[in-house]
This record gives C-alpha cells, structure tokens and sequence, in this order.
C-alpha cells in the first residue's frame, strides 16, 4: 500500500533569509512610494476632473443665459416654452456632469429674466384676482357665492361644465336648472321657462344643461304659490331681484359686467401661462382677449371713450409679459368699426413705444375723419385728449395736411383741433419744416424707416412706409436710399419686406411696384452687394431645404421672376432650386 504524506517544507535557513532581507525591504519601500505616487496622481487627476467640470456647468448656464436673452427679443409666440426647454436642458446638463464626480449639482444656475418675470406675473395675476372676486360678491351678482370663491383656490374651475353654465346664463340672465333644483326644490320650477329644451332643435337635452328663465309674470305666480316656504320665497325673490339688476342698464350692472370681465381676463390669461405648451397664442390673443377688452373699456358703438376704463383695460394688458402678444390684442380691436375701432387707435398710440406712430395717425385720422367732410373739432379734440400731448400735436399736423379733404378745409380743421387741445406753436414748427432742405427730408424720413427696421416691426408695416415714401417722391435717389436701407436689415427682413412690397391694402399691386422690384433684384445680383446676396442665398436655402414649398420662398421667386427672370435662374441655381427651362 501507498500512503500519500504531506511533508512540510525544511525551514529556510537563517542565513539565506538574512541574505535576502535587504533586498527584501527595498522592494516594498518601492512598492509603497508608487502607491503613494498613484494616489497623489488620482487626487490630482480627480481635482482636475472636478475642475473641468465644474467650468462647463458654469458656461453652459452663461451660455443658455446669453441664448434665452437673444430668444426673448424675437417677435415668436411661443418664447416662454423655447426658454423653457432650454432652462430644463441646463439643469439636465448639470445634473449629468455632477453625476460624474459628486453626484450632486452645488452650481445654483441664475434663472433666465424672461422666466423670473413670468413667474412674478403668475403671482400677480393670482393676487389680482381676491380683489375681482370680492368685487364680484359685493355687487350681488346672480353667482353663487361659495362659486366665485372656490375659484381663489383653483382658477381652473372656471372652465369646469358648472362654472360654463353659470357664466353663460349670467351674460343671458337665465340660471342653471341645477341649481334651482338644488336650492328651491322641484316646485320652483314654475316659475321659470326652459330656455334649452326645443321639440326640433334640442328635444331632449342632458337635465345638467338645461338653462331657465324666470318668467314674466314672477310676481303674480308668487302670490298663487301660498304653499311656498317663507325661506324659499325670500331666496326666489333675491335671485329674481338680482338677475334684473344685472340685465338692466345702470351703473351697477355695467360694473358687474366689467368686474365679470376682469375675471375672466385674468383667469384666461394665468391659464395660458400654465398651460403654454398646449395653448395656441393666437387663439388666446387674437380672439378671446380682445373681445374681454373690448366689452369692459367700450360702453356702447357711438358712445364716447372713458379715460378711466380704458386705464383699466391697460392695467389688465400689463399683464401680458410679451410685448408682440400686448400689440396683438390691441391690433385685434374693433372689428366691428365705431367706438371699437377708435379705441385700437386710441390704445395703439398710449403705448410706450408704438412701432409706427406716423403710420398709426394715418390710419387713425382715415377712421376719424370721412373723405371731403370734416367733422366737429371739438369731438375729434374729446377723442385726441385720451392721447399724450406730444402725439397730439403729431396728429395736429397730419391733420393739416390730410390729403382727403381740401387744402383749406384740412388746415381750418387743424388749427381748430389745435386751439381745442390748447396746442402752441406748430405754426412755427410747420415753417421750420418747409424750410427743410429735400436731402434732409430724405435723410429724416429714411431714418425713421431704418429705426422700424431696428425695433423689428411687422414686415407689412415697414414695406408700407417704404411704398408711402416711394409713391410721394419717386425718383432715382429715392429708390437707392430704399435699397441700401433695405440691405441692413437681416435677410430674412429683407426677403418678407420684398414679398409684401408690391401689395396695397386693397390687394391691389402698386403701380410704382415693377420698376422699383427690378432695380432690387439687379442691384441684389451685383458684384458691389456680393455680402447682402450670399446672406440672402443662405436664407433661401435654409428655407428651401426645411419646406421646399415654403409661401415665403415661392413668393420671393415668383416676383423676382416677374421683374427679372435672369435674376430668378441666377438665384435658383445657388439655392439649389431647378431651373426653369426657357
């Protein structure tokens, strides 16, 4: 048999160990300073990591700082959400990069201007609307009052069904069937007529939707109703009361119909803000809000404007952060002509800054002022004392030469005007003007064009005033300065200016359109503008590879086409666009 032993190994000998101790030691003495060497090298490598990181956190918040306040000057409609998005990418950035290192974000990011002021207005309108609702409660509207106050804890329940019907029946004076029920029992229904239910129309309506009025004979229906409690006659009566007062016409319902349509302002407003990424703005400023404004600064069609509820419709656009979406509820007034349509006027040139005050007075004495018959001066003086006295005289002179009425008539009508504002000294102020030379008048009128050009007005209003200038003095200097005007604005602004150029507000093409087109289009083409050309191409492409059919672009083609077609082939070859065969 064999038998496997484990034999332990001969001790070394002493000797030998002490031979090889030295050596030994020294090699882990190496070991230990390239482990120190290791460490200090990872502490520096980790400070520097902690250090680069650290610096792209910190440009890439200035760097979204720097791109929220150029995207806050551009006249877009949906700037609050672009912002937004590039707020929420910043903090996703710093996040990751934290992640790398420490794990958490110690770099506190400024948040961007436009956001902060959003937020403020939020907070505004929220504080704006206690006092709406008190106002409301205390003029003892037909509203429910525990309705009007819940809408302080959640303005959204102001687009809830029952705040709808509630709404509707207080412009109608008619109640919800709902509540009657609610409140005064089945047996209160005699008193009031289905507005809803129609045996072709809408035979057989949801019963939450059904709308009552109370009848014309409330008062002798009561008295043939005996059996009806005493609290629950008191409470009919006060609603009937109320509905009346707020249907008739007298202060105290045109305050509940402006207290009402403050409220709604508000609370349309603040739900956009909270919901900007789902509402569409042109709806909210193009349609809704002009309409609340309208109703609560304009009492009748030909009544005269009030100083102080046209204050108040400006304290409510004050609300609105963006200047273009202030301007586009404005601009949207009285469509229907009258008192309307002089408050647009009116209210375009209150503002602090109006984009083409020359252009607006045009229009604004065209809506005042008929053709060859000149109005009282002393209602068109009622209507010019809503205005700031610098732009009364503004006015006073365009009325003095209003090419509608004749000379005479025109100058009579201004002095008028002017002696009823109490205006001095644009006698001598018109002298001064006619003694201005030809070339300064240039100089003065193009300067104004070039300044709408800066302050990034609507294309339509900037080729407006170009076409006025053209049309008044037309000649071969005129169309020049239009030109190198035209080339120092972006190309973009150029391009929309050049399409909408022909255009006058009849839809009709102006006469003087061809000829001035066509010097454009070869000064455009021509070596000595080569910088202006390669910006335009670079639109043009831009444009045609994201929408190869954009309006735009087949416009701005079309009529270069139209006065050049050598011009348009040129231009279609360096977009990329194919070439018409001739």
């Amino acid at each position: 048999m064999m038998q496997n032993e484990n034999v332990a190994p001969a001790p070394a000998p002493v000797e030998e160990i002490q031979k090889h101790w030295y050596e030994l030691h020294l090699k882990v003495a190496q070991l230990e300073a390239a482990r120190s060497a290791l460490e200090q090298e990872n502490k520096t490598l980790r400070s520097l990591l902690e250090r680069v990181v650290e610096h792209r956190q910190k440009s890439h918040n200035e760097l979204v700082l720097i791109l929220t306040a150029l995207v806050s000057k551009l006249p877009l409609n949906d700037v609050g959400v672009i912002v937004s998005k590039l707020v929420e990418h910043s903090a996703n950035v710093s996040h990751t990069l934290a992640g790398f290192v420490k794990g958490t974000v110690e770099i506190v990011s400024a948040q961007p201007a436009i956001l902060k002021n959003l937020d403020q207005t939020k907070r505004d309108l929220l504080n704006a609307l206690k006092p709406v609702v008190e106002e409301l409660i205390r003029l003892e509207t037909p509203f429910e009052t525990e309705m009007l106050q819940s809408l302080l804890a959640e303005p959204e329940k102001f687009f809830s069904p029952r705040m709808i019907r509630a709404n509707r029946g207080f412009i109608k004076g008619q109640v919800p069937q709902e509540r009657i029920v609610r409140e005064f029992g089945e047996e209160a229904l005699v008193f009031f007529k289905d507005m809803t239910t129609d045996p072709k129309v809408n035979p057989n309506p949801k019963r939450e939707e059904i709308a009552l009025a109370f009848r014309s004979d409330f008062e002798s229906l009561m008295d043939q109703q005996p059996a009806l409690p005493s609290h629950k006659r008191g409470g009919l009566v006060a609603l009937h009361q109320r509905v009346q007062r707020s249907r008739a016409a007298t202060d105290q319902a045109r305050a509940q119909r402006g207290a009402f349509q403050k409220l709604s302002f508000i609370i349309e407003l603040l739900h956009y803000y909270e919901n900007q990424n789902t509402e569409a703005p042109d709806i909210i400023f193009a349609q809704r809000l002009p309409a609340l404004v309208e109703q609560l600064a304009v009492t009748g069609a030909e009544d005269p404007l009030d100083e102080k509820l046209i204050a108040q419709a400006e304290g409510l656009l004050a609300f609105i952060v963006n200047p273009d979406h202030r301007l586009m509820v404005i601009n949207n007034l009285g469509k229907g002509g009258g008192a309307g349509k002089t408050l647009k006027y009116v209210m375009r040139l209150r503002v602090d800054k109006a984009s083409d005050p020359h252009h607006t007075i045009a229009e604004f004495l065209r809506h005042l002022v008929p053709p060859q018959k000149a109005p009282a001066p002393a209602a068109l003086a009622s209507v010019f004392r809503l205005l700031d006295p610098a732009v009364q005289r503004q006015i006073v002179k365009a009325i003095r030469v209003y090419d509608r009425l004749r000379k005479s008539d025109a100058e009579a009508l201004g002095k008028a005007v002017g002696t009823e504002l109490g205006l001095k000294g644009i006698e001598e102020e018109l002298k001064a003007r006619e003694a201005v030379s030809p070339e300064q008048d240039r100089q003065m009128a193009w300067a104004r064009i070039k300044e709408n050009i800066s302050q990034r007005s609507d294309p339509a209003t900037i080729a407006s005033a170009i076409r006025e200038r053209l049309n008044a003095k037309y000649d071969a200097d005129e169309i020049r300065q239009s030109w190198i005007t035209l080339t120092e604005a972006d190309p973009m602004t150029l391009i929309r200016i050049f399409c909408l150029l022909p255009y006058l507000a009849s839809g009709k093409t102006d006469p003087i359109a061809r000829p001035v087109l066509e010097t454009y289009a070869t000064r455009l083409t021509h070596e000595k503008y080569a910088a202006t050309y390669h910006k335009v191409v670079n639109s043009l492409k831009n444009m045609f590879h994201a929408k190869a059919d954009s309006p735009t672009l087949v416009n701005f083609m079309a009529l270069v086409r139209w006065v050049s077609p050598e011009a348009a082939d040129k231009l279609c070859a360096d977009v990329g666009m194919p070439v018409p065969v001739h």
